[in-house]
């Protein structure tokens, strides 16, 4: 039995960076609050709309910034760090503290009026309805050369029957 497994550059590389952040993390053993964040986002697509889920365990939904255009949704905010009691000292930290931003492009054109978010258990949903354009629309498409003939040949049906039912 042969067993094909075929090259995933991306994928490789992603592991890649995972690993050296890792090293790079064990190396500080203490990330800062400033250490830059980006929380994960997934992306569907319905017939009528888009939505976007953001992970955002931590964040108040106050600190949330949303804003959308036709083809980009940016997504901001802060999750602050929790103050240490007195005595208390830090010596391992791997959550992600201080301002984020996400700017996510967006595969059709959306109605920015439209777009409604929900925020909970940690877990932003945005609803981003596409513009009334962008949905899948049947079109009748006249093809040049064939439509006239086509017109032609229903008269001659529609005059045949009437000359069949005199």
């Amino acid at each position: 039995m042969i067993v094909r497994r075929y090259w995933q550059p991306f994928q490789e590389m992603n592991t890649v960076k995972q690993q050296l952040d890792q090293l790079f993390e064990e190396f500080s053993g203490i990330e800062t609050a400033s250490t830059p964040w980006t929380p994960a986002a997934t992306l569907t697509e319905t017939e009528a709309a888009l939505t976007l889920q953001l992970q955002l365990p931590g964040v108040n939904a106050e600190e949330i910034d949303i804003q959308a255009s036709r083809e980009v949704v940016a997504i901001a905010g802060n999750r602050q760090a929790p103050t240490l009691a007195e005595g208390e000292t830090l010596r391992r930290n791997e959550f992600r503290y201080g301002s984020f931003r996400r700017v996510v492009s967006l595969p059709v054109a959306i109605d920015p009026q439209g777009v409604s978010a929900d925020y909970q258990a940690g877990i932003l949903v945005v609803t981003l309805p596409k513009a009334e354009d962008e949905r899948n629309k049947v079109v009748k498409v006249n093809v040049a050369g064939v439509q006239p003939a086509i017109a032609q040949t229903a008269e001659a049906t529609s005059s045949d029957e009437g000359t069949a039912n005199a």
